[in-house]
């Protein structure tokens, strides 16, 4: 949903916040001071944290909550006839004016059973805003959380890009994942509509589709491309190919079996971005064939005898745009063994760096994406790899170890009186009355949980009995040192 068009969501809602509103009314409960908390009963992914997300969402939805002619009409065509005119007009004075929120900043990490959102305001008005607030802070702490765990799997170094938005459900779905996945800690989108709305940084290559649409270097137009500081254009297809026999000789690549028109594509693509050429080198077949066992830095490498590749026509492409005062961005790879090709990519970029005496090209940044979960990414992480990007999309997007938060909105407290729900589950139990909330950090300095309280409560009195923060899975546990 576009920034600024949060006023359109008033029903946005369960049909039965309208009947609970109603009956309010009736019994002329509608002001009545009334306090909710939005939290939700386990940490996600069966992990010991969650980042509260949606919080800009939320408030842009209440200054705008309003229920205008065309939002009334329609709730008197589909509520009960039965109920007086009266109360539709006293919804068209709703608003969230009275309205009061406490939250933890947007991203902060958050713990189960605590309040990531305390709304007080009017009774009747507080309870129409529940599903709209649910279904706001529901997803986005949801996909941020899982943002934020592939970003620990990768550690600080590595670059993240959020590529999901295919893969979404639905376009607000592909939005949304795109805005969290940045508070997440991913540091590109390929979300353009993303980019705009929200600022998010974005990136992207190309498709095999683009690759595979070429077929012979005639399709090339143009095949010029003037020097980074000169004035003449040169004729860049003979100078690739030129660099392409010196790249097969060092390779040990037949020179006829590269694939030709993986040659133009690049060419076309290096000759419209000169300063932005990125090869995405797995459309027929990345290394040719070669044999990386066969490697030793102080001879030649070796391939097998058969086999077209990307690498062979990127470097020779990469290699002209160098003589002209170019430089390449980037490699991509989309299939296969992600981290083995990376480290047999690295090698070669290496070795042309030594042969053809061009420092920067052994630090040629490698992406890759193909399906990446958070057990490969675990996996790719503990083998060591060459990898400087990831690209990540339909295990981010779609959440597919938790599909949902399970966020609730629960009453505490109204008209003064505290409210307890009482029922069979546990679980489901929940604490009454308004609260404070302290952070508990370990020794170590890292927090460990919060630590809800009545706002009347001693804050000495709650850190003599904290107690360690419960988890699902095997672990430390953080033993409280201090609290804020």
């Amino acid at each position: 949903m576009e920034p600024g068009r949060r006023d359109s969501l008033a029903l946005l809602t369960d049909l039965y916040q309208f009947t609970m509103a109603y009956g309010y009314w009736r019994a002329g409960r509608q002001r009545e001071p009334a306090e909710f908390e939005l939290f939700f009963r386990r940490c996600p992914f069966q992990g010991g944290f969650a980042l509260s997300a949606g919080l800009g969402e939320c408030l842009a939805f209440l200054r705008g909550f309003r229920l205008r002619g065309p939002e009334i009409k329609y709730l008197q065509s589909v509520l009960p006839s039965t109920m007086e005119k009266a109360f539709f007009d006293y919804l068209r004075t709703v608003d969230a004016s009275e309205i009061t929120v406490s939250s933890v900043p947007e991203g902060s990490i958050v713990f189960a059973t605590v309040p990531l959102l305390q709304v007080k305001g009017p009774l009747l008005v507080v309870q129409l805003l529940e599903t709209t607030l649910l279904s706001l802070v529901n997803y986005a702490s949801l996909v941020a959380t899982n943002a934020a765990r592939f970003r620990m799997l990768a550690g600080p170094d590595k670059k993240l890009l959020e590529l999901g938005l295919r893969r979404a459900q639905g376009p607000d779905g592909g939005l949304s994942a795109s805005k969290y996945s940045y508070i997440g800690g991913f540091d590109w989108t390929s979300n353009v509509l993303a980019g705009k709305l929200y600022g998010v940084p974005v990136r992207g290559t190309v498709a095999h589709s683009y690759v595979m649409s070429f077929t012979s270097l005639a399709e090339v137009q143009p095949r010029t491309l003037k020097p980074l500081d000169g004035d003449e254009p040169v004729d860049f297809l003979p100078l690739a190919e030129s660099w392409l026999r010196q790249v097969c000789q060092t390779l040990q690549v037949p020179h006829d079996r590269v694939n030709q028109g993986e040659l133009a594509a690049f060419m076309s693509c290096a000759i419209a971005f000169p300063h932005n050429f990125y090869g995405l080198v797995d459309t027929y077949s990345i290394m040719g064939g070669w044999d990386s066992q066969n490697f030793l830095p102080a001879r030649p490498i070796l391939l097998l005898a058969l086999g077209r590749s990307g690498i062979p026509n990127f470097c020779a492409v990469a290699l002209a745009l160098n003589q002209l005062g170019y430089r390449a961005v980037g490699i991509r790879v989309d299939s296969g063994d992600l981290g083995k090709q990376a480290r047999e990519i690295r090698q070669v970029l290496r070795t042309c760096s030594a042969d053809f005496q061009v420092p920067w090209f052994a630090t040629i940044p490698i992406a890759v994406s193909n399906d990446v979960s958070e057990r490969s990414l675990e996996e790719l992480m503990q083998e060591g790899n060459e990898i400087d990007m990831i690209g990540i999309g339909t295990n981010l997007v779609t959440c597919p170890l938790q599909p949902s938060l399970g966020c609730v909105y629960k009453l505490v407290k109204v008209n003064g009186c505290s409210k307890l729900k009482l029922t069979e589950d546990e679980e489901k139990m929940t604490i009454p009355g308004s609260k404070v909330v302290y952070r508990l950090y370990a020794a170590t300095g890292l927090p460990g949980s919060s630590q809800p309280a009545g706002n009347q409560e001693p804050r000495a009195s709650l850190f003599e009995h904290a107690q360690p923060c419960a988890q699902e899975t095997p672990g430390p546990r953080a033993i409280p040192g201090c609290c804020d």
